[in-house]
């Protein structure tokens, strides 16, 4: 039966190989790319009718009345007799069906050819699809890199082999010159890479082409401008003919995707166009090499490499040194050697997911937008909520570059101490953000409209200041701005942490609140208006029956608003990062780097160290000094204050002095510029010596420096080249056997009775 079948396959096999050979020798006008597809077809038909003969070999031979059981196990059988001996030429000429085939295809070929060159351009698929729209033609499922699932786990090598030379054919089945080649949507990775990027004519400069959906996932920084077509980053669209926009995607966050959006629906030469964007930017070998790849539906970018005061400060430190490279585990997914490297790209495979939003995150986004653009009246105030960890500053960055899409600005108010998105740690903040934030914190550190200077990065010892504090700042908009409104809140959801983000929603006219969770699991209960009428506050509690019409202090009517759950999918939710830089204190420490870092020359050179900058000199009697944070003898007041960070702020009532340092005996709430440095103090000239970015002409508003718990990064200390001896402010010469000269350490591993179910 075996060499009966082996019969079957050698007959099939060397007639159509016979076929196609003299087809290929009768028709010298075909192209190499159509060669290429042409073999391609008679291996995939060869094995299909090498597996329908043996089937029907094997059913007859066994029993004719018998039906074969299953499809499932009909493809397991032929599968596993696929492999056969290698037929000899000999064998192949022996067949008097050959000879009979050879001389029909003698006749044949001199009949007019089917296959010719086209003489005109070809149309793309997207002209076809306009000029035939009743088309019912349905394209197969796709593989990220192009890949159709129809081939069978043993054609994926070969199929695999011949796909370059296949992409002359389109999606739709339409056979086209060998100036169009296709490259299907999905993740752009691998040798896809090297095909839709070339180096520019500048040294480090790239030109990448996308297809309409394809993205690519990467880690570094770059400068990305928009040629032709549409892409989107982090909820944000670069438009063609938009300017440059920096893009960074350091290993302390989420990897940053781009995806290409394709073009308007207007008809256009793309070809001609493209290739005079192209020509200011490539050779014009890598410019023919790319034109192959253009479409309607296709988005160009110019990438170029990026460097900044900030990224040039950063990378002086050993420990930030990589920060914008892979991390351990995304290195077996790093697609190297690709024309994005010398740049300062580095993409990712698909394995590394990147930014996933959740439909419930969509749907959210989408309903906020439809708000923010008129259907409601005055303006939209967008309250975020949720646990730490969930993913609720990724939120807000998507939010705000949907709405920069629709709007010229977007007002941020910060009530969240340990995470804050503008300013370092320890702030109370509202901003106006006119630019996108395609960065993670670090990376877009601004100055606020009006800050307060918290000192903390949690508001439990003073939760009464935490509340005047945000109300102070709202007071403070204008409140006939029609620009909507987003409110960041801290992720303690328990306890007084709950009850303060009641007060908030009933402080504040809150149009939407929109509350993340993760893995199905319910963290706080939810802030739907029904729930908030009987909430209780730390501040306010449910109003009474005969309080419903009246405002008070601490009774407020029920308010209406819109209640959003978002289901959230983002890397990493719900647990704390520990690979390198993705823990909070490290991303606190960032921040107040990236604000340090605007003390740098904005020249490019080598980076100068803080104790080689020119400081202010500020007399002690101009300024008060006060400790936010925890109480200090005045004797000791100055030991605190040197070499720490302060924030410089502006006290209602004139600083008045006797002829020495003024202290401040309290806390006292009052608007913040800035912060600086104190790097020495001067007793016998009474002056400090203070380190800021802060422009002079608002330095001179300053009357009080005020000190909290933020302290500043170990690594300012510890780096300090050009000292041989003893660096300023570290020394050796210390015993940690006295009681409470160590670090003081706070042990979390105890649950809080509340937590265990006890009452």
């Amino acid at each position: 039966m075996i060499n009966e079948v082996i019969g079957i396959q050698v007959t099939a096999t060397g007639l159509l190989m016979v076929a196609y050979l003299l087809y290929v020798k009768q028709a010298p006008y075909v192209t190499m790319q159509e060669l290429v597809v042409l073999e391609h077809r008679f291996r995939t038909f060869i094995c299909l009718c090498t597996t329908l003969l043996y089937v029907d070999y094997k059913t007859m031979k066994v029993n004719k009345n018998t039906q074969i059981k299953g499809k499932a196990q009909k493809w397991k059988d032929v599968r596993s007799k696929r492999c056969r001996s290698s037929i000899k030429p000999s064998e192949l000429n022996s067949s008097p069906v050959i000879v009979k085939m050879m001389k029909e295809h003698q006749v044949s070929v001199k009949k007019k050819p089917l296959v010719k060159r086209l003489k005109n351009k070809p149309k793309t698929v997207s002209e076809n699809k306009k000029n035939c729209p009743g088309s019912g033609f349905n394209k197969p499922d796709s593989q990220a890199n192009g890949c159709s699932t129809f081939a069978l786990d043993d054609e994926k090598e070969d199929f695999q082999d011949c796909r370059e030379g296949s992409e002359s054919v389109h999606a739709n089945g339409m056979e086209t010159s060998e100036d169009t080649e296709e490259v299907q949507a999905g993740r752009l990775e691998g040798e896809a890479l090297h095909h839709c990027a070339q180096r520019g004519n500048q040294q480090n400069r790239a030109v990448l082409i996308m297809q309409k959906n394809q993205t690519m996932c990467f880690r570094g920084k770059c400068i990305v401008t928009c040629l032709y077509g549409r892409v989107e980053v982090m909820g944000f669209t670069i438009d063609e003919g938009q300017r440059s926009y920096p893009l960074f995607s350091p290993a302390s966050h989420c990897p940053l995707t781009i995806r290409a959006l394709g073009n308007s629906d207007y008809i256009r030469d793309d070809r001609t166009e493209a290739s005079n964007i192209l020509q200011d930017y490539l050779s014009q070998a890598s410019r023919k090499k790319l034109v192959k790849k253009v479409t309607q539906t296709s988005s160009i970018i110019l990438l170029d490499p990026l460097e900044t005061p900030l990224t040039r400060f950063l990378s002086s430190f050993t420990h930030f040194s990589e920060l914008f490279s892979p991390t351990v585990s995304e290195l077996m997914s790093a697609v190297l050697d690709t024309p994005l490297n010398g740049l300062g790209m580095i993409p990712l495979g698909s394995t590394i997911e990147g930014l996933k939003t959740s439909r419930s995150c969509r749907d959210a986004l989408s309903t906020v937008v439809s708000a923010c653009r008129g259907d409601i009246d005055g303006c939209a105030v967008i309250l975020v909520c949720g646990i730490k960890n969930v993913g609720k500053s990724t939120f807000i960055r998507l939010l705000i570059n949907t709405l920069l899409n629709h709007t010229s600005s977007v007002d941020y108010l910060e009530g969240d101490l340990g995470q804050t998105e503008f300013t370092p740690a320890g702030c109370l903040s509202l901003a106006t953000v006119k630019e996108p934030l395609l960065g993670p914190p670090f990376t877009h550190q601004l100055a606020p409209e009006h800050m307060i200077y918290y000192g903390q990065h949690s508001c439990e010892t003073d939760l009464d200041r935490y509340l005047e504090s945000l109300k102070s700042l709202w007071r403070r908009r204008p409140q006939s701005r029609e620009m909507p409104v987003i409110i960041n809140t801290m992720g303690w959801v328990k306890g007084f942490g709950f009850q303060l983000l009641v007060d908030l929603i009933r402080f504040l006219p809150v149009t939407h609140v929109v509350q993340l969770s993760h893995g199905g699991a319910t963290q706080c209960p939810s802030l739907t208006p029904e729930f908030l009428r009987t909430a209780q506050g730390y501040h306010t509690r449910p109003p009474t029956q005969t309080a419903l019409n009246e405002f008070t202090e601490t009774h407020y009517p029920p308010r209406t608003y819109t209640h959003l759950n978002v289901q959230s999918e983002f890397q990493g939710v719900g647990r704390q990062g520990t690979a390198t830089h993705q823990r909070s204190n490290e991303h606190r420490e960032l921040s107040l780097l990236g604000y340090l870092g605007q003390l740098q020359s904005p020249d490019p050179g080598p980076v100068r160290p803080l104790h080689t900058l020119t400081p202010y000199q500020v007399p002690n009697t101009a300024v008060a000094l006060g400790v936010m944070h925890c109480e200090v003898a005045p004797s000791h007041m100055f030991y605190a204050a040197n070499a720490s960070l302060v924030g410089l702020c502006c006290l209602a009532e004139k600083v008045t002095s006797k002829g020495g340092p003024v202290v401040l005996s309290q806390a006292t709430l009052c608007p913040c510029v800035g912060f600086g440095v104190l790097r020495g103090i001067d007793m016998a000239r009474g002056l400090y010596f203070l380190l800021t970015p802060v422009d002079p002409s608002i330095l001179r508003k300053v009357n009080c420096l005020l000190l909290g718990a933020i302290s500043l990064p170990s690594c300012i200390l510890t780096t300090q080249p050009g000292f041989e001896s003893e660096m300023p402010y570290v020394t050796a010469d210390y015993s940690f056997d006295l009681t409470g000269a160590g670090k003081l350490r706070v042990f979390k591993g105890l649950m809080r009775p509340s937590l265990m179910g006890v009452q």
